[in-house]
C-alpha cells in the first residue's frame, strides 16, 4: 500500500492541480504560481509536501527551481489501484451486457379499465 504521505499529499486539491500541471512538463515555481493562482509562499509549501511525499523532484536552473513529476510513487499508486480497477471493469462490463440485452424502447404502460 502506498505511503500515507502520498495519500496526504494528494488529498489537497491545490496539490493535485500542481501534479496535473507537472504531468505536462517540468515547471519553475513562478510558472506554477501563475498557473495555479496561488501566492508564492503557499505554492512553495504545497511543493514541499509533494517533494517530501516523493511525488516531485526539484533541480536548480541558475536562479530558478524547476519541479518535475517523479513517476515512481504514481506507478506504486497505480499498482495498488489495479485490483480495484479490475473490479470496476468487471462490474461495468456486466452492466454493459445487461444494457445491450434491454430493449431500446420501453413498452407503454398497460391501460387501466
Amino acid at each position: 500500500m502506498p505511503d500515507a504521505a502520498l495519500w496526504t499529499a494528494l488529498a489537497d486539491p491545490h496539490r493535485r492541480a500542481i501534479v496535473a500541471l507537472l504531468l505536462e512538463r517540468p515547471r519553475s515555481v513562478g510558472e506554477i504560481v501563475e498557473a495555479c493562482g496561488l501566492s508564492q509562499p503557499s505554492t512553495s509549501k504545497h511543493l514541499k509536501v509533494l517533494r517530501e511525499a516523493g511525488l516531485v523532484r526539484v533541480r536548480q536552473d541558475a536562479q530558478r527551481r524547476v519541479y518535475a513529476l517523479d513517476p515512481g510513487p504514481i506507478a506504486a499508486l497505480d499498482a495498488w489501484l489495479a485490483p480495484y480497477r479490475a473490479l470496476w471493469n468487471k462490474s461495468l462490463d456486466a452492466l454493459g451486457r445487461r444494457l445491450d440485452e434491454t430493449p431500446d424502447t420501453p413498452e407503454p404502460p398497460a391501460a387501466k379499465d
